[in-house]
């Protein structure tokens, strides 16, 4: 099977003035359909600019990308491939203050054409999937940081996407939350959700089956973890 994700020698550089600052040096990965990998690294090592660059929200520089085999490059699409195959879940949430929470979840069904009833009866589906099943109607003033965050999940689900990338997600709540929220990304993963997930956090990268760490734009390792072999066995 051909992996969903696949990167050779990716660089994103930004040019400044007459200056050239580059982000991303040359990473080449493969990341297949149900992994759930972490990308970390200290501040400024390029994780934020490789998950915009595998998110569809720029391009590279050089170097190629395919997203389940379709290369990702100037004049492809990118919006119509972030709402059929991509979901975000971002550590500010990201949601609209005037809108409920099901009004929220909505929004991609929206931009996807999905009739009313329809998108409004599996928006509701999605909250009670995260245990929001009872807080439909609140918005999000009215929610706690972690209930938002599962708001964002159930979102990010709503155009069943093959790819979930997750920027920082307990980053705005406390620990017991973060790790309800990790939970949750794990038994999507189980249930064959490819998960890529961007923390500076140690303990919750070696959460996934393997990590990724960057240093000043380029990979400086991979581990796999505990859990790629126990994932493997069951």
């Amino acid at each position: 099977m051909s992996p969903l994700i696949k990167t050779q020698n990716l660089t994103k550089i930004y040019q400044l003035d007459s200056v050239q600052i580059p982000a991303l040096r040359e990473i080449s990965l493969k990341i297949n359909r149900g992994e759930f990998v972490s990308i970390t690294g200290p501040s400024g090592s390029g994780k934020s600019t490789l998950l915009n660059l595998l998110g569809c929200l720029d391009t590279p520089t050089r170097g190629t990308y395919f997203l389940e085999g379709i290369e990702i490059k100037k004049g492809v699409n990118l919006a119509q491939i972030r709402r059929e195959k991509i979901g975000f879940i971002f550590q500010t949430f990201n949601l609209l203050v005037r809108l409920s929470a099901l009004e929220n979840v909505e929004i991609p069904m929206i931009y996807k054409g999905i009739r009313e009833g329809k998108r409004k009866e599996k928006a509701q589906e999605l909250l009670e999937s995260v245990g929001l099943g009872e807080r439909i109607d609140h918005q999000p003033t009215q929610l706690s940081g972690g209930e938002q965050q599962r708001v964002a999940i159930a979102r990010a689900l709503a155009n069943e996407p093959s790819l979930i990338l997750a920027d920082e997600p307990t980053g705005n709540v406390d620990t017991k939350i973060g790790w309800e929220i990790l939970t949750i990304l794990k038994e999507l993963n189980k249930q064959g959700t490819t998960i890529i997930l961007v923390t500076h956090e140690e303990n919750l990268a070696r959460e996934a089956e393997r990590t990724i760490k960057l240093v000043d734009g380029r990979i400086e390792r991979e581990l796999k973890s505990q859990n790629a072999k126990l994932k493997a066995t069951t």
